[in-house]
C-alpha cells in the first residue's frame, strides 16, 4: 500500500539530505516527493508517497519525529485530503492531430504553455486519476517529454 506522509520541519539547510539518508539507511523507498516553503517562511513542509505497509510506515514515521529539525508528521492516507499533481508534458502534435489534442485540453481543462510546428506543451493540474487519464489519451500521439511535480496534500479542514 502507498501511504502519504506530510512533514513539516525547520527550513533549515540539509534536512531534506537528513531525510532521505534516514530512508535510503533503511532501505526504505520514497516513490514522490515534493517540498516547499509554507505560510510561514521558517517552516517547510514535505509530502511523500511511501510503499510500504502499516508496520513500515508506522516505523517511518517513528524515525522521523526523532530528528531534531522535524516539528510534524502526518501520515494522511486514511484522512480527507486535496491533493495534486503538474505535470508537463510535450506531445506531437500536427494538422488534424494538434486539433485533437487541443480538445482534450480542453476537456481536461489543461493549458498550452508553449507551440511548436511540430508539438504543443501542455500543463495539467490535478489528481493522479485526472493526470493518468490524460496521460492515456495523450500517448497514441506521442509523448516526447513529460515530468511531473509529486503529490502535494493537504488534509480536508472541518468545521463543527
Amino acid at each position: 500500500m502507498k501511504h502519504l506522509i506530510s512533514v513539516e520541519v525547520e527550513n533549515r539547510f540539509g534536512i531534506l539530505a537528513r531525510i532521505a539518508s534516514l530512508f535510503s539507511a533503511r532501505g526504505f523507498n520514497i516513490d514522490s516527493l515534493a517540498v516547499g516553503e509554507t505560510e510561514d517562511p521558517t517552516v517547510s513542509r514535505i509530502t511523500m508517497v511511501v510503499p510500504g505497509d502499516d508496520q513500515v510506515i508506522e516505523q517511518v514515521i517513528k524515525q522521523l519525529r526523532k530528528l531534531i529539525d522535524v516539528i510534524k508528521v502526518v501520515d494522511l492516507t486514511n484522512q480527507p485530503t486535496v491533493t495534486r499533481e503538474l505535470v508537463l508534458v510535450r506531445v506531437s502534435a500536427r494538422g488534424r492531430e494538434r486539433d485533437e489534442v487541443m480538445r482534450l485540453v480542453d476537456i481536461f481543462r489543461a493549458r498550452i504553455v508553449d507551440v511548436h510546428p511540430e508539438s504543443l506543451t501542455l500543463e495539467v493540474t490535478g489528481d493522479e486519476e485526472k493526470i493518468e487519464g490524460l496521460l492515456t489519451l495523450l500517448r497514441p500521439f506521442g509523448i516526447k517529454k513529460l515530468v511531473r511535480t509529486g503529490k502535494v496534500a493537504l488534509a480536508r479542514e472541518y468545521k463543527g
